[in-house]
């Protein structure tokens, strides 16, 4: 990857970090170009990484291997059938970061090119993400290496044989940050709620979290086991399972994930 140019169609959150994650992996700031119709933005980015920018989208297909799309879902269509003739003459690999913008849209806006669809999360933005990619019919298998190495700068990668399976991907790691940070709420309000200011609630909720998680990835042992070694029989920590056990804190989990799955389907519908 480190011979390709590599070129972003947006400068947003997610491209920057993809960006500040090739450059800390090794990537020349030199082989990266990134458009945006907004000056301040593409000045952050130059000033942060060093690489090329314009608010030309022309300009960055024009030059690259490798073109990341990563605008809002809504203006894909437009960006995209702006871009058409280039890509169609010179078949870059496009990597498609937008949620709910199916290979099949791609195609229609695009015409025929290598296509791989990724649906990264938030975490991301700190080099912590976790990222379901499928590579559409047509991408070689140096290719599909190239976009494996790009979303890995950010995290952990994970491919898939059916497009339709990043509809699970969406519900449960892209909408899954925000299951967590609402756990995190409730447990800082509970906190208050028991008499701890709200900074030391805040600190306790957080560092649990984080030290939850660290155990989790490095344990060889699962969460459920992980639980088990937590809960001593007729001890605070069971008392509080209990309650979430006959909340249905499990069905309700069940539920959310298939209601956003649901969703991400109708989104690409």
């Amino acid at each position: 990857m480190a011979q390709q140019l590599i070129g972003f169609i947006g400068a947003g959150n997610m491209a920057t970090s993809l960006t500040g994650g090739m450059v800390a992996k090794g990537i020349r700031p030199a082989r990266i170009w990134m458009s945006d119709p907004s000056p301040d933005r593409l000045d952050e980015v130059s000033r942060l990484h060093r690489v090329h920018v314009t608010d030309d989208n022309l300009e960055v297909a024009r030059r690259v291997d490798v073109l990341v799309l990563a605008v809002k879902p809504q203006v894909m269509g437009d960006a995209c059938a702006a871009l058409r003739e280039i890509i169609t003459e010179r078949q870059p690999l496009v990597i498609s970061i937008a949620a709910g913008v199916t290979v099949a849209n791609l195609k229609q806006w695009l015409g025929e090119a290598p296509i791989v669809r990724c649906m990264p999360n938030t975490p991301a933005l700190v080099q912590a993400g976790a990222t379901g990619l499928y590579a559409a019919e047509g991408v070689s298998a140096e290719q599909k290496e190239m976009a494996g190495q790009i979303l890995a700068a950010v995290g952990l990668t994970f491919w898939f044989d059916e497009e339709k399976e990043l509809d699970a991907v969406t519900a449960v790691s892209g909408s899954g940050p925000a299951y967590f940070f609402l756990l995190m709420e409730a447990l800082i309000d509970a906190a208050k709620a028991q008499g701890l200011g709200a900074d030391a609630a805040r600190q306790l909720v957080l560092q649990t979290a984080w030290g939850a998680a660290q155990l989790a990835i490095t344990s060889e042992a699962g969460p459920d086991v992980l639980r088990q070694r937590v809960t001593s029989p007729g001890g605070t920590t069971a008392a509080a399972l209990e309650v979430f056990e006959e909340a249905g804190f499990r069905e309700h989990v069940q539920a959310a994930v298939a209601a956003a799955r649901e969703r991400s389907e109708q989104l690409a519908e």
